[in-house]
């Protein structure tokens, strides 16, 4: 098989082969499929290793292939805005969209936060997958084969920590796997118990449930023995350390519960203790950790994001047993938040794959007003929140297993109720015939509706609340005008306390949309003769420059017997030395690839490994603003000029302008000389230097003032 070879080495080196990554495109096919595989996991001496890595033209397919829109709509919902798709940011926390994709460049920048790049970037930072992990989900996705070739030992150690780790943690899931299954003391006490719950078969395998033996080094015997990192093992909480540096199982006596990622790889584990010991906590969960991170993991999403997707509906449950029992009873579109209070990270997660979720609680009154705050996270997410209340003493397991499926979608389809007018109802029987504690109870629920995105839908909520709660609607929508109101105020306060963010990295102010793109450099000029003044400009003007080189650099320029508009851009600036550090560094590339005879395109500067390089280009490529439909209306006759109309006059302009900078900032420093220079000779050499700049400044500007757009 491609991608994997026996390696024959000692236990030392085995154990550190064990740390690194394989690279093995079938490698999550054997790690969550149930099987029992000797090809990849050897508990010998001779170990099978995956040292391979992918082709050169398989990337190029990959690369081909992605489709912008395609992938990153995959996880965030996306609306056509112009020629541009906008969608709320999965990377920071923003109401109003100001994440833009452009299918025509291929790319993505937010302008709220500032993130950019192509599909194989949005991969990497929204699942944190490494570049090969990125590279295998995109190909996976159309279906394009992946070749790989071998690694040598150096490329092999060269791979990173997670990896490393997330090995570890697919092996350990296999082993309490086979403690389960072929252990006698697994199947006596860990199946016995799934069993007794009531858990079918299929569903125990389907979860990969597993069990961990009451001895205290049953896994780290036979992972140290297999030859893994001992330090990886303790990272990713399989084990633990003592004061005298002795370690030992973490789970051990536990049935165990795999937390998978969206891929199906498992991060971590939460294992349920059988014993009846008050003393002993009933969970232990793994640790946070290079790859788990409790608060942006929702147990059972990677088995129930189709049906979530189907149904358009998330049940959110409690805890894993829960999850367990709804799938066996049929219903499949669940998730467990697993005992912690709902984050946002867990939040946006569901939302990638529908905006509709019930809550699921057990009849504790307690819990539920507990839980009120996390239901208020949902609705200031923008997600419409139902909550459904199980009779006292049973929760989604319990009633699931006492009436079986068919009762139990039924009950599910005929008791969900709205969160606002459930909140409006358990707060209101709280509250009982106190007027002070129903005034109360009208702020906590306005305080709700307030959080709701949709003025649609909050006033549609106004209206019926207003019924429920006995008061007139003009008093809950003046309250609520308050309060949003509030809201804005403390928005604004925020966003002008934070520094803009721009097209340019935060150098220059956003353009006016109006504003002709060759003129945006002039722009923010202070005309202070001062030095410093001069270089910052200097350095935006290069940066117009590089602009030019990255969106037409191969384009042909008309006006010059069709020669590449970047060899006529370099052709002017021969005399001109880049000061900015990241600009000088896209010239040398360029100078180096048409040394070639050959031409960079876009996406060598969007997908380079020099992350300022690809950051700059992306920011470069990228625009928020975007021309309303209304506008280059053919039935209207009206007609927006773009850059593209006249090339030649956006070239000229920037060199001209670069120009006219450089001989500006010669000008300043010549001034400064002479206040110094006591010398008459030299001083009429200077003077002479400087009418000279004089002149050439005034033949720029003459040039300059014939090509703005009037």
């Amino acid at each position: 098989m491609l991608g994997y070879r026996h390696v024959e080495c000692s236990v030392a080196e085995s154990r550190y082969l064990r740390g690194i990554r394989s690279l093995h495109s079938g490698r999550d096919d054997v790690l969550h499929s149930g099987r029992d595989d000797e090809r990849y996991w050897q508990p010998t001496t001779k170990i099978t290793i995956f040292t391979s890595m992918i082709k050169q033209e398989t990337i190029g397919k990959i690369l081909d292939a992605a489709r912008i829109e395609e992938v990153v709509g995959d996880f965030v919902d996306l609306k056509k805005r112009g020629t541009s798709l906008i969608g709320v940011c999965p990377f920071h926390n923003e109401k109003t969209p100001s994440f833009h994709v452009s299918v025509n460049k291929g790319i993505y920048k937010c302008f709220g936060c500032g993130a950019g790049g192509d599909s194989v970037r949005f991969v990497m930072e929204h699942e944190k997958y490494s570049y090969p992990e990125a590279l295998r989900y995109i190909a996976q996705k159309y279906n394009i084969e992946v070749e790989e070739i071998e690694q040598s030992p150096e490329q092999l150690a060269a791979n990173d920590k997670r990896e490393s780790l997330l090995i570890v943690t697919n092996w350990a899931a296999k082993f309490f796997r086979e403690q389960l299954w072929d252990n006698e003391d697994g199947r006596a006490i860990g199946l016995s118990y799934f069993r007794e719950r009531g858990y079918r078969d299929d569903i125990i395998k389907k979860f990969e449930l597993g069990y961990s033996p009451e001895a205290w080094e049953a896994l780290y015997g036979q992972a140290t023995t297999a030859g893994f990192d001992e330090d990886f093992l303790e990272e990713t909480g399989l084990i633990v350390r003592r004061d005298d540096g002795k370690r030992y199982d973490r789970f051990r006596g536990r049935v165990m519960f795999p937390i998978h990622n969206l891929t199906g790889r498992v991060l971590g584990f939460g294992g349920r203790t059988l014993k009846t010991d008050k003393k002993v906590p009933k969970y232990v969960n793994s640790p946070e950790s290079l790859i788990y991170h409790k608060s942006d993991v929702l147990y059972g999403l990677f088995f129930s994001k189709k049906a979530i997707t189907e149904q358009d509906n998330c049940f959110l449950v409690e805890g894993y047993a829960d999850v367990l029992s709804m799938h066996q009873a049929g219903v499949e579109n669940v998730v467990a938040s697993s005992g912690t209070s709902l984050t946002t990270g867990q939040i946006r997660l569901i939302s990638r794959y529908t905006k509709n979720v019930t809550i699921l609680y057990d009849g504790d009154a307690a819990g539920i007003k507990a839980s009120l705050r996390g239901m208020d996270m949902l609705l200031e997410e923008g997600l419409n929140v139902k909550v459904l209340l199980f009779p006292d003493g049973d929760d989604p397991d319990s009633f699931a297993m006492k009436h079986g499926a068919v009762a139990f979608k039924q009950y599910i389809a005929e008791n969900s109720k709205d969160f606002i007018f459930y909140k409006t109802d358990i707060l209101l029987r709280d509250a009982g015939n106190d007027p002070v504690k129903r005034a109360g109870v009208i702020h906590d629920v306005v305080d709700s509706i307030a959080l709701i995105p949709d003025d649609i839908k909050a006033s549609v909520f106004i209206r019926e609340c207003s019924r429920l709660l006995d008061i007139e609607e003009r008093l809950l929508i003046a309250e609520l005008n308050k309060l949003k109101l509030q809201a804005n105020r403390k928005h604004q306060k925020l966003v002008d306390a934070q520094p803009a963010n721009t097209s340019f990295g935060g150098d220059e102010p956003p353009p006016d949309l109006f504003m002709d793109p060759r003129d945006r450099i002039d722009a923010p000029l202070d005309e202070q003769d001062t030095t410093s003044s001069l270089s910052k400009v200097l350095a935006l003007q290069e940066r117009e420059i590089i602009r030019l080189l990255i969106n037409y650099g191969q384009t042909p320029a008309k006006w010059e017997q069709d020669y590449p508009i970047a060899f006529v851009l370099f052709a002017g600036l021969q005399d001109i030395e880049f000061t900015d550090a990241i600009s000088s560094k896209i010239v040398q590339i360029y100078l180096e690839f048409m040394e070639k005879d050959e031409l960079p395109d876009e996406r060598y500067f969007i997908s380079h490994e020099d992350r300022e390089i690809a950051d700059l280009a992306i920011s470069l490529l990228s625009s928020p603003y975007n021309l309303s439909p209304n506008w280059n209306d053919e039935k209207r006759k009206i007609y927006v000029a773009q850059e593209t109309d006249n090339l030649k006059n956006a070239v000229l302009g920037a060199l001209y302008r670069i120009k006219k900078r450089k001989v500006e900032q010669s000008m300043q420093v010549i001034r400064e000389e002479l206040k110094h220079e006591n010398n008459e000779a030299n001083i009429e050499i200077l003077v002479d230097k400087y009418q000279k700049l004089k002149l050439m400044e005034k033949e720029l500007t003459s040039y300059l003032g014939t090509v703005i757009v009037k």
